[in-house]
């Protein structure tokens, strides 16, 4: 047998040091996360706010977070389940909800810090870029500034991401960025163009309402299998258009963009109909049966009761 080299030994082991868990996960891009935390020295601790944004696969998540030591601060976030409060019933994960949750945690941080007379974010929501910092002039306060992330999103132009940052933007939080990644954005032959109605369309959902549509004239079983919700949706709102529907929305978060306070949770007692604890009666008059671990008494009396049953 020829002789075979061990590269991995023992010492290999000793010094094998292993990844940080959340990188095991392939949750965290500690590459990233590393630039987008780290703060210069020179501002002397003062904390590096992220504008972290998340879609699900059932809703929009944003918040605005910075870094210590021990951990993550939370300074505010929104969730588009938050947005059934201002009138919108369904459709919280496609773009217009990102954007409208970008709006409501821009508008709620503003409110948290004073701010929100100050910057009042943009006055007319026609997909135009808009930043802050041209409403600086004559201010004594600097505009709250944060750094857009990501996580492991792709970022593509057009993703639902962007959504949530174009929200926050014209909620009227300083995020830098470009209109290359928006909707709308084209690169064709070395030449850059941006058309700010297409993202428009995005924004109020003219998309879906140009699908529903067509979908309602061809045919009227899958048109009502899935946009049924929506139209009990704007029937509540009490308007005709997806446009509208949004438009009550923005002004709706802008009016008042506080949480609510969670109720607190009132514990039931539990209602056990034996002296085992296997049979619960439920508050709905039901009854099921959990099961329970045998002790050693309740272990010989079965025993014996097979015993005799089978002697008899």
């Amino acid at each position: 047998m020829a002789f075979v080299k061990v590269y991995k030994t023992r010492a290999y082991f000793k010094r094998f040091q292993t990844r940080f868990r959340r990188r095991r996960e392939g949750k965290t891009d500690y590459y990233a996360r590393k630039r987008l935390i780290t703060q210069d020295k020179s501002k002397y601790n003062t904390p590096k706010y992220r504008f972290v944004a998340r879609v699900t696969c059932s809703r929009v998540i944003c918040q605005v977070i910075y870094a210590t030591i021990k951990g993550d601060k939370v300074l505010a976030a929104a969730d588009s389940r938050e947005l059934k409060r201002f009138g919108l019933e369904t459709g919280l994960t496609n773009y217009a909800a990102c954007y409208a949750t970008g709006l409501l945690v821009a508008r709620r941080l503003l409110n948290k810090t004073g701010l929100d007379k100050l910057y009042a974010g943009a006055k007319k929501v026609d997909g135009e870029d808009y930043d802050v910092q041209n409403d600086v002039k004559g201010t004594e306060r600097r505009p709250f500034k944060a750094v857009l992330d990501v996580g492991l999103i792709r970022t593509t132009t057009g993703n639902r991401v962007f959504g949530c940052l174009k929200g926050a933007c014209d909620g009227g939080l300083h995020v830098p960025h470009s209109t290359k990644r928006f909707p709308g954005y084209s690169k064709e032959g070395g030449k850059e163009t941006y058309n700010a109605k297409v993202h428009r369309e995005r924004i109020f959902g003219l998309h879906v309402e140009k699908h529903m549509k067509t979908l309602k004239d061809g045919n009227k079983d899958a048109y009502t299998k899935q946009y049924s919700k929506w139209d009990a949706a704007l029937k509540k709102a009490n308007v005709t258009s997806l446009e509208k529907l949004y438009t009550k929305v923005h002004e709706e978060i802008r009016k008042n963009p506080a949480a609510v306070a969670k109720k607190p949770k009132t514990k039931t007692e539990i209602k056990y109909l034996d002296k085992q604890k296997t049979v619960v009666q439920a508050a709905n008059g039901k009854k099921y049966k959990r099961d329970r671990r045998l002790t050693l008494a309740d272990r010989k009396k079965r025993v014996e009761n097979k015993i005799a049953k089978a002697l008899a």
